[in-house]
């Protein structure tokens, strides 16, 4: 990949915005299972492979299991291993990633009401439209996995 611009360095403001996003998102009220789950999903579904060396490793340092990350991207058929709510959060995830196919569907929120308050659908939506901007940025400027943005 050809070297690209540091993001840090020509767009300091934005990047403040951003870590803004995540120092919200650090006082949230989803659970930081739910939120890693989100980051490695939607980084899946971008192939951002800095995102998911990252939030991997943070999910792993936070009790999750290998397991169920070496299934996430498969967890419609992995049945019993997560939890209603995560799976809900997942169809949240792919829903709003992939959000030029059709959005988030009136089932996937409906599904969600049944277990989330609006106040906990909206920082689940934050924090997958956080994710994929990281995604973004970190795929527009070729940032190199080990490399700090921040």
């Amino acid at each position: 990949m050809q070297k690209r611009f540091n993001f840090k360095e020509v767009a300091p403001n934005a990047l403040k915005a951003m870590v803004g996003l995540e120092m919200y998102l650090s006082k949230a009220s989803i659970s930081k299972t739910s939120k890693e789950l989100i980051k490695i999903r939607a980084s899946q579904i971008n192939g951002c492979a800095y995102c998911i060396n990252i939030h991997t490793q943070d999910a792993i340092k936070n009790g999750e299991t290998n397991q169920r990350i070496f299934l996430l991207n498969a967890w419609r058929e992995a049945e019993d291993i997560f939890t209603e709510e995560e799976k809900v959060v997942l169809a949240i995830t792919e829903e709003i990633t992939l959000i030029y196919q059709n959005g988030l569907s009136d089932d996937t929120y409906s599904t969600a009401l049944q277990f989330f308050s609006e106040t906990q659908i909206a920082d689940i939506i934050t924090a997958i439209i956080t994710i994929n901007l990281w995604n973004r940025v970190v795929l527009s400027t070729h940032l190199p996995i080990g490399q700090s943005l921040a």
